[in-house]
């Protein structure tokens, strides 16, 4: 087992990942000191599983609604608890193995420039070609270098930007990520994305219906950052917003509705989608990818309009209701 030489702890969080968790934590013990694993009501054995390793275990309370952001703090509050010196925390989620040498690498960033609060590299898919919708994460955790807005559930922070500005905010089911960017750049921070590889991330979806409520789940993320946010100056998520209702609602809808009364002349205006998935068509090919990721990312994204517009929906049905709702899974234990 290597010794620990980082100046970091990790939070690890989870929820019935099985040996998913166990590669996770494998990865991290010896390399970072503490190692907090957080478990959202688990039934497959991860809590016994993560003691077994050496973690310290944060089992959340099942009365309450379970969102990534809830653990996260649990975690993080154990870590500084545990470790009050601790320079940097290492985020990941369960589902995800940490590569060798990220931690070096991430932590030179830190040190190096003093008002860097995060730093993210390349998250992979541990399984690409087991379905076209691992193929779609793969595509997706491939962001542009250098400073960006946002990071995804896997970065290295610096601790006292965290502690700054309170954290994740535990209301949110999903999204949570860029919102605590949005914050941390508002405060001054900025959040790096550098050309290493990072983690490796098992999606395990392999049914559409999986790949719904993920996209669903985008949706309602992205309405819940532009109404907390979107008055601000930057307009958090506005334009995912109107977009997502424009296509995936506004068009279909006023198209097939005023069929009747146009002689079907309305229907004209789904040819718009063809031309909208021609424009991200072309965007993928001057990213340098290949015609076949190109097409596939490009029909992906004009289809999820659709279950984002839902997801944005169930947002504003609960927010008007008044129901606090919990997190929102895409697959079950080792991707059942």
């Amino acid at each position: 087992m290597p010794s620990v030489k980082s100046r970091s702890g990790a939070v690890v969080i989870g929820r019935n990942e099985g040996e998913r968790l166990r590669s996770c934590l494998t990865s991290l013990v010896g390399r970072v000191e503490p190692l907090v694993y957080v478990d959202s009501g688990s039934t497959d054995g991860s809590v016994a599983l993560a003691k077994g390793l050496g973690a310290l275990v944060v089992d959340l309370d099942t009365t309450v609604p379970f969102t990534a952001a809830r653990a996260r703090n649990a975690g993080f509050a154990r870590l500084r608890e545990a470790a009050e010196e601790v320079e940097f925390v290492q985020f990941v989620d369960g589902d995800c193995e940490v590569v060798g040498g990220w931690l070096d690498r991430a932590e030179r960033e830190l040190i190096a420039d003093p008002e860097l609060a995060v730093v993210c590299g390349r998250r992979r898919e541990r399984h690409p070609d087991a379905s076209v919708y691992n193929r779609l994460c793969d595509l997706e955790w491939d962001t542009p270098i250098g400073y960006a807005r946002a990071c995804g559930g896997d970065a290295l922070m610096r601790v006292a930007a965290v502690s700054k500005v309170g954290g994740y905010n535990p209301d949110l089911i999903a999204g949570e990520e860029p919102e605590l960017c949005l914050r941390l750049r508002q405060a001054g921070w900025k959040v790096l994305r550098v050309d290493a590889e990072m983690t490796l991330h098992d999606a395990a979806i392999t049914h559409f219906r999986q790949w719904w409520r993920r996209t669903l789940r985008s949706g309602h993320a992205y309405a819940e950052g532009a109404a907390r946010h979107g008055h601000e100056p930057e307009r958090h998520s506005v334009r995912n917003v109107r977009s997502i209702w424009f296509w995936g609602l506004g068009l279909p809808i006023t198209a097939l509705g005023l069929a009747p009364i146009t002689a079907g002349a309305s229907l004209l205006a789904l040819g718009g989608y063809p031309v909208l998935g021609g424009r991200i068509f072309l965007n993928n090919l001057r990213k340098g990818r290949s015609a076949g990721d190109s097409t596939l990312h490009a029909a992906a994204c004009v289809v999820g309009k659709v279950p984002q517009a839902f997801g944005q929906l169930l947002y504003w049905r609960k927010r008007l209701t008044g129901v606090r709702g919990g997190i929102i899974e895409y697959k079950g234990p080792q991707g059942g």
